[in-house]
Parts: structure tokens; C-alpha cells; sequence
């Protein structure tokens, strides 16, 4: 982690290190120009001397503060660089997982994962190796210069921080995993909560606000017992801490006292060596915070690490391009299953560039399954999926998602513009080919009541669209990439009949030069079809022209056009 994401940074680290050792350096040298303002207060030397030595203490001092909240700028500046650099590396890592990934995830355990796990390292990154050796470095100083002015005391601080150091380690042992569950438990209770925010309308329809609220309060009784320990873990720390440093300054006293009784030291001397004591709990402290950071950044990295060390299972091929233009496709002696009992078995279908396929069949049949194996969502156990005679393994996977394309009974709105909802971003799609698609899509009279145009403001889940709008806004976004191959997923099950009929009017003319596959349950949304293929437990017991099939009163299709597709939809 430090390596990749904290070693890039190396300028800005170099420069927070510098600030941290100049700070050292004037947080040593300040007790000895108050030893310097002591000894010269009892001694008959002149006033001026004191002066001097006050003017450079309080120089020193301001200087000091500078340094330091330049450092805490810097620092932070730091970790949000890294961090946001890691949650970028995140986000794109689960994008590119498998669908049973995000099917077997919440979206709210994987923003706790993606955001809540990574805000635990900001500390981590921003400051911990500097600040950890900056302190370090600062309890060696200290402990070198009390050497220098006498080995009692500087033996007695120097057994003073290892037996500190010793016992702040054996209590973290303790207290990590402890963090480590409750980061667990924490995901998994936002994971809760998104999902039922996100369901309000259906928790509350089915009345099932009760049950939420039990489940709600369960997972706060798993939560609490967590907590209490890690907030024990940290007290004890805490609390260890603060007698080690009542020991250690009763032990400064001790040996301060003897050897100014002794006068083997000035008061001076003793004052100094007080004000060094106390300067020793300051990184001892600092370090326990530290490590205090470090257990709760152990649950974090293991948890990150945990979710780096997944890799898809669908990876890029070699880099074989598609054809522009309508794609031939050819599922070949095609099985498939999501689990271990196969979804698709022996499935073979050809289509050739420019026609349109209909697939029909009972629900739980195979056919959306089918639009997820054209997108390379998933890839077959047994057989291939060709296009235009390229096996779509061999084709990275953006080749593929520009030139298949999929519209759903389900439409994402984003929050954002109606630009930024139809392009996805993409800057080279021009704001006159989004008008004309619109306008191809019958929404002219709509886009031209937007108060600011393309620029105009939607709320995610498209609450300020009907279903009928965002089912075109759909069917927009699949134009402007002007894919080879589109999958119709039961695209206009929630229009009305007479945003229906515009709709069909529109694909019409968006389909023509290219091929397209409608899933259906309805007949009427596949009479464009040139090809019908019917599945049934996941086999194809019926394919055809769609012609031919009407026409033949022995087919399964003709059948349910007398029956008005009853044995499709039971």
C-alpha cells in the first residue's frame, strides 16, 4: 500500500519530513535556552543576557507553530491525495468484478468498503511512517541529551520508554482484531440500510416496517458489544498511558532532587530535565495515537486487501476487434448456469447482420440470461458467443460494450444532466446528435419544455421523469453509442399504449443497419422479428422465420398467436 500509493508522493514527503525535524530540532532546543534563562537569572551577569535569551525563545516558538500548521497542511493535503487515489482504484476494481459479485454485495457495504474502510487510513497515509519516525526520533534525541548532562537520568528515561513502548504494545494485540469485526459488522450494517432506503416504497406497500426495525435493532445488539471492546481497548491505552507518565515524572523528581542536593546539577539543570520528561510523554503519546490509528487502519487494509485480492472471473481478451456496422451473431453449443444446475444447456442460434431476432419463453427460461452472455456479463461454461465470427473472449471487453447495447424494463436515471444521463460523459458525442435522437424518439416537445435545455438538472432514480420518459431517455443513450447489436430486455413493458406506439414508430428507423435481439413475453413486441426462437428450461424447442413459424398451425408459435401468447405468460 505505502509503496503504491505513498511512495509517488515522495516530493511532498520529503518536504513534511523536513518540517517535522526542523520542528524536533526547536522542540530540543528551546529547554536549553530556558536552563540558559535560569542559570543567568541567579547569576550576576548582565540583564541584557536575559533579554536576548526571551526574544530567542519566543522567535523559536513562533517559528514552531508556523512549521507545524504548515506540516498539518501538508499532511493532509497528503492523505487526501492518496485516498482518494486508493478509492479511485477501488471503484474500478469493483466495477470490474463479476455480476454474482454485485449480486451477492449491497450497494451500501461496498460504499462502507470503498469510502468507509479508506477514510480509516487517512492518518495512515497522510502522516504515520513520518510522524511514527518523527517521534522516534525525538524520544532519542531527548534521551541522548539527558545522557549528556547526567547517565542517572538519562538511564532512568531511557527504562522509562522501553518499559511505555512495551506495555502500549501488548494491550494493542489485544484491541486489533477487536477493530477488525467491528469494520466488518459496520459494513454490513450500512449495507442494512442502503438496501432498505433504496426499498422504502416496497417495505412499506408490503408492511414489512416491522420487520426492517427488528432486523435494524439486531444488528445494533451485534454492534454494541464490538464497540464497548474496542472502546475498552483504546482506554485501557489510554489510561496506561497517563500512569506510565506519573511514574515517569516521579522518577525525574527523584533523581533531580538527589543530584541538586548533591549539587552535581544547577536548578537549571533540573528544570530542564523536567521539561524534557514532560517533552518524552508528548511522542509517547503521539506514538499511542498512532498505534491506536494503525489497529483500526489493520481491520481497513485487511478488509481492502481482502477485496483487491478478488479478481474477476470474465477478463479482457487478446484484442480482437469487432466490425462496424450490424453484427452476425452465432451462439454456439452454448451451457451456462449460475450455479451449479445450468441455466442454458446446448443452446446453438445464428443471426445474420441487419435481422432481428424474437426470444420468447416462460419466465425463468434462459432469455435475459442470453442479453447477459451477448454483453459479456458472464461467459459460458461450454460453447462460445461469436459476432460477426469473433469469439467475444478474444475481444477486450470495452470492444464489446461499445458495440452491444442493452435496454431494460429497469432505467437508471443519475443524478445529474440530461446531457450527462444520455452521453455517460463521453465528450465526443455532440449536443446536435443528442437533439436529433431525441427528436428520432418523439421527445422533441419534451426536451424543448427543459427550462436550461441539455444542461437541465434530473434527480437520481429519475423522480422527475415518468416511466414513459425514461424508458426513451433509455433508448437515447443506446443510439448515440450506435452499437452493431442492441438487446431489447422487455425495453417497453412499463409504456403506456400510446408511448408504445410512438416508441415503435422510433425503433423502426433506429434499427435499421443494425441487428437487434427482443426478449419478450408480449407478442406484440416482437412483430418486427425476422427470426423467432421460443426456450423452454433452457432449451431452445422452437426456432424459425417468423413467417414461416405463423404460418405453420403445428409450431409452438403459432399456437400462441391463437392462444394471444397465453402459454408465454403463465
Amino acid at each position: 500500500m505505502l509503496s503504491r500509493y505513498l511512495l509517488p508522493q515522495r516530493s511532498t514527503l520529503i518536504g513534511l519530513a523536513l518540517l517535522l525535524f526542523i520542528s524536533i530540532g526547536l522542540q530540543l532546543v528551546n529547554p536549553q535556552i530556558i536552563r540558559f534563562f535560569i542559570d543567568t537569572a541567579q547569576s550576576d551577569k548582565p540583564l541584557e543576557l536575559l533579554m536576548y535569551a526571551a526574544l530567542i525563545f519566543i522567535g523559536f516558538s513562533l517559528v514552531g507553530q508556523v512549521i507545524n500548521v504548515i506540516a498539518t497542511y501538508v499532511s493532509e493535503n497528503l492523505a487526501w491525495r492518496t485516498t482518494n487515489k486508493l478509492r479511485g482504484d477501488l471503484a474500478e476494481h469493483c466495477l470490474r468484478l463479476d455480476m454474482s459479485f454485485h449480486k451477492s454485495n449491497t450497494s451500501g457495504s461496498l460504499i462502507e468498503r470503498v469510502d468507509g474502510d479508506v477514510n480509516a487510513l487517512a492518518n495512515f497515509f497522510s502522516s504515520f511512517i513520518i510522524h511514527l519516525a518523527g517521534n522516534l526520533i525525538l524520544m532519542i534525541g531527548i534521551i541522548v541529551l539527558l545522557f549528556r548532562e547526567n547517565i542517572w537520568i538519562g538511564a532512568g528515561m531511557l527504562l522509562f520508554v522501553v518499559f511505555a513502548i512495551f506495555i502500549i504494545q501488548w494491550i494493542r494485540k489485544f484491541a486489533a482484531p477487536v477493530w477488525q469485526q467491528w469494520r466488518g459488522v459496520n459494513a454490513e450494517f450500512y449495507g442494512f440500510i442502503g438496501e432498505h432506503l433504496e426499498g422504502t416504497e416496497d417495505t412499506r406497500a408490503n408492511g414489512a416496517s416491522g420487520f426492517v426495525m427488528r432486523r435494524f435493532y439486531s444488528l445494533l445488539r451485534r454492534m454494541l458489544p464490538l464497540r464497548r471492546k474496542a472502546f475498552l481497548g483504546f482506554a485501557s491505552m489510554w489510561i496506561t498511558t497517563i500512569i506510565i507518565f506519573a511514574l515517569g515524572n516521579a522518577m525525574a523528581f527523584a533523581i533531580s532532587a538527589v543530584l541538586w542536593k548533591s549539587g552535581s546539577i544547577t536548578l537549571g539543570t533540573v528544570y530542564l530535565i523536567f521539561f524534557y520528561t514532560e517533552l518524552l510523554a508528548k511522542p509517547i503519546e503521539k506514538i499511542r495515537t498512532q498505534i491506536e490509528d494503525l489497529q483500526k487502519a489493520d481491520a481497513s487494509l485487511q478488509r481492502i486487501k481482502e477485496l483487491f485480492a478478488l479478481q474477476p472471473k470474465v477478463l479482457d481478451g487478446r484484442g480482437e476487434s469487432l466490425p462496424d456496422g450490424p453484427l452476425a451473431v452465432h451462439i454456439d453449443n452454448l451451457t451456462f448456469g449460475y450455479d451449479e444446475q445450468p441455466t442454458l444447456s446446448n443452446l446453438d442460434i445464428q443471426l445474420k447482420p441487419g435481422e432481428v431476432l424474437g426470444l420468447l419463453g416462460r419466465t425463468g427460461s434462459g432469455k435475459t440470461t442470453i442479453g447477459r452472455l451477448l454483453l459479456r456479463f458472464y461467459d459460458p461454461q461450454q460453447g462460445s458467443v461469436k459476432l460477426s465470427g469473433v469469439d467475444i473472449r478474444d475481444c477486450r471487453l470495452s470492444e464489446v460494450r461499445d458495440k452491444v447495447a442493452i435496454v431494460t424494463q429497469n432505467i437508471e436515471i443519475i443524478q445529474g444532466s440530461v446531457r450527462d444521463n444520455l452521453t455517460f460523459y463521453n465528450e465526443e458525442i455532440h449536443d446536435e446528435k443528442i437533439v436529433e435522437v431525441l427528436s428520432d424518439l418523439g421527445l422533441s416537445s419534451w426536451y424543448e419544455a427543459l427550462p436550461e435545455g441539455l444542461d437541465t438538472r434530473l434527480d437520481s432514480g429519475g423522480g422527475s421523469l415518468s416511466a414513459g420518459e425514461a424508458q426513451l431517455l433509455a433508448f437515447a443513450r443506446v443510439f448515440l453509442n450506435n452499437p452493431g447489436l442492441v438487446i431489447l430486455d422487455e425495453a417497453s413493458s412499463r409504456l403506456d399504449p400510446i408511448t408504445e406506439h410512438r416508441l415503435e414508430k422510433a425503433i423502426d428507423k433506429l434499427l435499421r443497419e443494425r441487428t437487434c435481439v427482443i426478449i419478450a413475453h408480449r407478442l406484440a413486441t416482437i412483430q418486427r422479428a425476422d427470426r423467432i426462437v421460443i426456450l423452454e428450461q433452457g432449451r431452445m424447442v422452437e426456432s424459425g422465420g417468423r413467417a414461416e413459424l405463423a404460418s405453420d398451425p403445428t409450431s409452438r408459435f403459432s399456437r400462441m398467436l391463437a392462444a394471444g401468447l397465453e402459454e408465454v405468460t403463465v
